[in-house]
């Protein structure tokens, strides 16, 4: 099984580190680790990656940083040539950067199955690009891995 994690924003990495550990000791999943580039700080993101201990990522796609609409279309653009070639089982999303609904858009459009790391999680600010993200990426993903009762609830209501 061949599952492809998207991460951009430095709290995704938090988020991704458990995620990593847990399909390492399987031992029957490749994980491949795509790295936007969302908020990137060369020195700043090898030293995330060392101090979680997760492996350097196997793509870096070089966003940096810009307006949402042309992040967005950046990661979709350079993301896309990638899950064409490497077809994996699962793409995992984490939290609700612009990486976040970016990389769910792409996969869904592929066919390719999306899971969201952090689904469910809601502020009811339709104001907060972020609180957009949230949503989109949820109605994208066939697999929510919601992180508390709330979130569950909020999940439930939709």
């Amino acid at each position: 099984m061949r599952i492809l994690s998207v991460v951009g924003a430095r709290p995704s990495l938090m988020k991704l580190a458990p995620v990593d550990r847990e399909l390492v000791k399987r031992g029957d999943v490749e994980h491949v680790i795509v790295h936007t580039g969302q908020h990137y700080d060369p020195e700043m993101s090898a030293r995330f990656f060392e101090q979680l201990w997760i492996p350097a990522p196997d793509h870096h796609l070089g966003v940096a940083a810009a307006s949402h609409a042309l992040q967005t279309a950046r990661v979709m653009q350079r993301l896309e040539p990638i899950l064409i070639e490497l077809r994996p089982d699962l793409v995992l999303v984490y939290g609700d950067g612009n990486s976040t609904v970016a990389a769910a858009l792409t996969a869904a459009k592929l066919g390719l199955r999306v899971g969201h790391v952090e689904g469910g999680l809601r502020s009811g600010d339709w104001s907060m690009p972020e609180e957009v993200n949230r949503v989109v990426t949820d109605r994208l993903s066939d697999l929510l891995f919601a992180p508390s009762r709330d979130a569950l609830a909020n999940l439930a209501l939709e």
